[in-house]
């Protein structure tokens, strides 16, 4: 079973499980494809795939992360049913290293999105986050939606992370009221609390262009802004897993009544991944990055866990593999060194194909090996 996730900056999961189902066959193996996500860039295409002829995209012009319009996709999986990928308003990946900016970077297109989903008569949204490029707690997309969040002047916060330092009110009347006819599932890409070294300001903003200094602003920020919204009375939902998602944008939604689920466990489910490994010898799976951050809910490491309730070795193929990953995979086999003739990032595919075909070998060696014991 091939089952990668996208392959960030290079190839989408359904083109990475295509190459590598490739290399499986080459070994002369049956294969047969899952493309997978985690809530994060690529779970829009993930799930349209998997839907097949009854999935339709709509386009819709919305706030860009920092503030510029952008066009971006609404996936229908059903007449009522949608799926929102926060990337594709509010993601890294709408900048260039120039415009990066941790501090002001807004999440308010994605609330747009999802108040287009609601007024076309949505009744159950699957919002995919993961990718974000900036650090804001969801705010931006909780004003888009209807909430007010307020400073001690009564006029609306500014833009960003920078501007929770001024959150004195929060009323959320009118996202709740949004939000009672329709089921909401937030697919987290990553288990990380609000606050803390886990979270989204210290872990992951430096990605986002901060300095040392704007990592302990935004970090101050998210605590004001969390410590506001316990007035609220719904707890303190900083500390649940996925709440640092999107640089916050799982703590914005938790506070609007929506469920956080791990994204790579709910993708997995829709997909039917567990009926696959039923009838599978071998679970292939991979992304572009290997690292410390894998077993946190990204994509592989879930495959690698259902693999191994169905009692079968799970490799995992990276275009780089930073920590040794154990107890998560049988192997794993970095594309980085794979060829130097090859570029990873430009010879993506051919590399997948090649390192599906070894990964193939490993297990034939390794049943020899047992077999001779």
């Amino acid at each position: 079973m091939c089952a990668p996730n996208a392959f960030k900056g290079t190839i989408d999961a359904a083109a990475a499980a295509t190459a590598i189902a490739r290399g499986v066959r080459d070994a002369g193996w049956d294969a047969v494809e899952v493309p997978i996500a985690d809530g994060g860039d690529g779970t829009l295409d993930v799930l349209l795939a998997w839907r097949g002829r009854g999935a339709r995209i709509t386009r819709h012009r919305v706030t860009g992360p920092i503030g510029r319009p952008v066009s971006a996709r609404l996936g229908w999986i059903g007449p009522q049913r949608v799926v929102v990928e926060l990337a594709e308003a509010s993601g890294l990946r709408r900048l260039d290293p120039r415009q990066l900016d941790a501090l002001h970077a807004t999440s308010r297109g994605t609330g747009e999105l999802i108040r287009i989903a609601l007024d076309a008569g949505a009744t159950e949204i699957i919002v995919g986050v993961g990718g974000s490029a900036g650090t804001d707690g969801g705010a931006g997309l909780l004003q888009a939606l209807g909430g007010r969040l307020l400073d001690l002047r009564g006029q609306e916060i500014g833009t960003g992370g920078a501007g929770l330092d001024d959150v004195a009110t929060i009323d959320l009347s009118a996202v709740l009221e949004a939000f009672a006819q329709c089921s909401i599932a937030v697919a987290c890409d990553i288990r990380s609390p609000l606050l803390g070294a886990e979270g989204p300001a210290r872990m992951f903003a430096p990605q986002k262009g901060a300095s040392t200094d704007d990592v302990l602003r935004l970090e101050r920020s998210l605590r004001h802004f969390a410590a506001v919204a316990s007035e609220l009375g719904r707890g303190d939902l900083s500390r649940i897993p996925g709440s640092g998602a999107a640089g916050g944008c799982g703590f914005g939604l938790a506070l609007a009544g929506a469920r956080l689920e791990p994204g790579a466990g709910l993708v997995c489910d829709m997909v039917g991944l567990d009926a696959t490994l039923d009838t599978a010898t071998v679970a292939i799976t991979g992304e572009g990055r290997l690292d410390s951050q894998t077993p946190t809910g990204k994509a592989p490491a879930e495959v690698a866990a259902r693999s191994h309730r169905h009692g079968i070795p799970c490799i995992a193929i990276a275009g780089s593999v930073a920590d040794p990953l154990p107890d998560l995979f049988s192997a794993a086999i970095a594309l980085e060194g794979f060829d130097s003739d090859l570029d990873p990032m430009r010879h993506t595919r051919a590399l997948l194909r090649r390192a599906a075909r070894r990964a193939v070998a490993q297990v034939q060696w390794g049943s020899r090996a047992s077999a001779s014991r």
